[in-house]
């Protein structure tokens, strides 16, 4: 087993005002050339989107592109006339393909948005843009890894790469394993709330481990935590 750590201090921040975003890998005018990123996942991206406020519409091509609100509610409207608001629970995956437009805008004017945007480089290249979007109960990933986004699973959002994204939220004490799809791949752990122990490892909230060569791993939440698995090719 392989690992390498990313402390959530060591992320690179962005401060305008009206978004404040933390980096795990290169982005925008972060550059770090030790974080360009972790076999095909190319941005984890933590983002808090003030009241009223958003992304204008701008471009995106050849790339999967995952939304998941961990607090509030994210409107996003794109070129092809798709209107939709994508809830705290629901996880929004955007293939971008052949190319596309669109805009993500705090959908209220009296709470912050805060959500995680991850990109993963897709295994077919330009491919007709889609969407999907679904709602995952809590229960679902209660002291268990609730897939949200696979290539094959039809529970979860489709993607068009041999990725999957797990949550978990974990109890103070217990042990999940996770095994691997692909022994090929890695695994990105990053969690999101609490603290946990990863090969004797110990992460706080925001703070990651990319582990690889291996066939699983096991985590154990030194107190309750809320976790996101994902798996990539290397």
């Amino acid at each position: 087993m392989k690992t390498i750590l990313h402390k959530a201090a060591d992320r690179g921040h962005a401060e305008h005002g009206w978004l404040e975003s933390y980096h795990s890998f290169s982005f925008a005018g972060y550059y770090d050339a030790a974080k360009i990123r972790f076999g095909a996942l190319r941005v984890l991206n933590d983002d808090v989107v003030a009241p009223g406020y958003g992304f204008n519409k701008h471009p995106h091509e050849n790339m999967e592109i995952i939304s998941i609100p961990l607090f509030g509610d994210l409107h996003h409207k794109d070129s092809t006339g798709r209107d939709k608001i994508i809830r705290q629970g629901d996880v929004q995956i955007m293939s971008a393909g052949s190319g596309i437009e669109h805009s993500e805008q705090n959908a209220n004017q009296d709470k912050e948005v805060k959500f995680l945007q991850i990109w993963i480089f897709p295994k077919e290249k330009n491919i007709e843009p889609r969407y999907e979007q679904k709602t995952f109960l809590p229960e679902g990933r209660q002291n268990q890894w609730q897939t949200v986004v696979a290539p094959d699973d039809k529970n979860a959002v489709w993607i068009n790469q041999d990725a999957w994204c797990s949550l978990g939220q974990l109890q103070e004490g217990v042990t999940l394993t996770y095994g691997l799809h692909n022994t090929q791949s890695g695994v990105y752990v990053f969690v999101i709330s609490g603290a946990v122990t990863v090969n004797e490892q110990s992460l706080g909230s925001r703070d990651a481990m990319g582990i690889w060569e291996t066939e699983s791993l096991k985590i154990t939440a030194s107190k309750n935590a809320a976790v996101i698995l994902i798996e990539v090719p290397l």
